[in-house]
């Protein structure tokens, strides 16, 4: 499908812009083509160090979280940016916690209600989806934990957070964290979310070898997903039965069928911690080291197995 240019109004040097589509091009993205840099739909630049997107369906927003420095820096200045489903950056500095708490380096994020969560240096921060302003704080320091990386939630309200410097995953009750599960066959998880099929946790492994794993909270038992190529896997959504996936080694979105795993999208750095915006039916990519957001627009939504 041909898309025109979008330009965006200035506001801190900070631009939007869409990408054309090479001719012979125009038609809907498919599940079996792989797209590349001539295929975005949009570029939003202006951020420092983007690691994480999520969209707010309700909202029609993203969040992006911005390391702002090094990933394993307390210095005091990260911050996530509010941005607008189009790709106007509508709030650079959304959330950046309080000086008690202030948000060092954040990472994935969840939104559960009216509270966007995300993980940090020392622990994992809640906001309010609508203002920006810190309502939680669940501290970590006592676990000594490695680098927390990832937010996700099951259907009783818990939290979980991955570490992926000490191969575990913790659990967030009441606003209290604990060690859910630490074992190095977890492949030192990265990615989390949830698989309702099988009603178990989906990680994405950083390290080891490139088997995506579901882990079942209630029992612990960690059992093989699917063996993909790729590796260094960070964020991961189901869409539509499927799972697209960041591949940091070859700089891929790799999508899981129910059968198959292959790249639907090469893009032009390491993808980090992507997120899916469901009314558009497009993925975003933020890159650390280019700080930017690419936006993708996915195939039109089919069942899993119909070829698309």
């Amino acid at each position: 499908m041909h898309r025109p240019s979008i330009l965006f109004g200035l506001t801190f040097l900070l631009t939007a812009c869409a990408g054309e589509p090479p001719p012979g091009t125009e038609t809907e993205p498919d599940w079996t083509a792989l797209q590349d840099s001539t295929h975005r739909v949009l570029t939003i630049t202006g951020f420092s160090g983007p690691e994480a997107v999520r969209y707010d369906p309700e909202a029609d927003v993203y969040f992006v979280a911005n390391f702002n420095g090094g990933g394993g820096d307390r210095d005091a200045n990260g911050f996530i940016s509010r941005v607008g489903g189009e790709g106007e950056i509508l709030s650079l500095r959304f959330a950046t916690g309080t000086d008690e708490h202030p948000l060092h380096a954040p990472r994935g994020m969840f939104l559960q209600g009216d509270t966007l969560w995300a993980a940090d240096a020392d622990g994992v921060h809640g906001f309010d989806r609508t203002s920006g302003t810190q309502v939680a704080f669940v501290d970590f320091t006592t676990l000594e934990p490695g680098f927390l990386n990832d937010v996700s939630g099951s259907p009783d309200g818990a939290l979980y957070v991955t570490d992926t410097g000490q191969s575990r995953v913790y659990r967030i009750v009441d606003r209290t964290a604990e060690v859910a599960t630490a074992d190095t066959l977890l492949g030192f998880p990265n990615g989390i979310t949830w698989h309702p099929e099988s009603r178990q946790f989906l990680l994405m492994p950083w390290g080891g070898r490139q088997v995506w794993k579901l882990w079942d909270p209630d029992t612990g038992d960690l059992t093989p997903f699917v063996i993909s190529p790729g590796g260094r896997f960070d964020g991961a959504e189901l869409i539509d039965g499927r799972v697209v996936a960041a591949s940091q080694s070859d700089s891929t979105l790799r999508v899981h069928d129910g059968e198959t795993t292959s790249p639907v999208v090469k893009v032009p750095g390491a993808p980090a911690d992507i997120g899916y915006d469901s009314r558009r039916g497009r993925v975003a990519v933020p890159y650390i080291a280019l700080d930017r957001v690419d936006v993708w627009q996915l195939p039109a939504r089919r069942a899993p197995g119909d070829g698309r």
